[in-house]
């Protein structure tokens, strides 16, 4: 052999590389195909996974949005500052 092993290696392990992706392309299926191919009970149970999901990121949104518009300082702090703390006169 006249030159170096390098770059059959490393063109040899380029190929395998490329072959395995196209075959995974090939054979994944997409989320879309994945799920009708599910059963209706697990279509149910992915369902409400999903929902719940969305109900969590929707509450996670309200309570984010509410405490921006609000940062006056606690409600107890409002109520100390209109009541007279001051100790009744001594008869």
């Amino acid at each position: 052999m006249a030159g170096s092993p390098w770059p059959r290696a490393i063109t040899g392990g380029f190929v395998i590389i490329a072959v395995g992706y196209a075959i995974m392309k090939a054979t994944t299926p997409t989320d879309q195909q994945f799920y009708d191919s599910l059963s209706p009970d697990l279509k149910r149970q992915v369902d409400n996974q999903r929902l719940a999901a969305q109900r969590k990121a929707a509450y996670a949104e309200q309570l984010k949005r509410a405490r921006d518009q609000d940062d006056s300082g606690p409600v107890w702090a409002e109520g100390a500052k209109a009541r007279d703390s001051t100790p009744p006169p001594r008869i």
